[in-house]
């Protein structure tokens, strides 16, 4: 009987610790999602963006609420057609990345903080190939 209530308390604190919010664990949020116009790499850290035109970081662990509601912040940079010059400082704005996780779809909202300026909401599924365009 003590054995069987000392596995009920470790199986709650598991739980309790794991790190799990929202409708997915944090650990099932790591990988490659990928959608129209945009593909992010989530690790356990950070993720990594990358736009048509653009690409960002979210500086912070990416964790979703009981509702599967996220919102993480970090950089978004504009890039341009042609070479980039060496001495060229790139076109980088503070952002905040808000969305919802629902099973393996994420609805993105990207928003510089500096100017305000909306760069849209996008649509991602877990473990699908981006569909990015770079500028030329």
């Amino acid at each position: 009987m003590k054995l069987a209530s000392a596995g009920i308390i470790l199986l709650f604190f598991g739980i309790s610790f794991s790190g799990c919010a929202g409708s997915k664990c944090q650990a099932d949020l790591i990988g490659v999602w990928g959608g129209e116009h945009i593909g992010m790499v989530v690790s356990d850290s950070s993720a990594t963006l990358d736009y048509d035109c653009a690409y960002g970081t979210i500086d912070e662990p990416f964790i979703t609420d009981d509702n599967g509601e996220f919102e993480v912040t970090g950089v978004h940079v504009i890039e341009h057609g042609g070479a980039i010059r060496i001495d060229e400082t790139p076109d980088e704005h503070p952002a905040l990345y808000q969305g919802k996780i629902k099973d393996n779809v994420m609805t993105l909202k990207v928003t510089l903080t500096d100017t305000g300026e909306e760069i849209g909401t996008f649509t991602l599924i877990q473990g699908a190939i981006p569909n990015v365009h770079k500028c030329l």
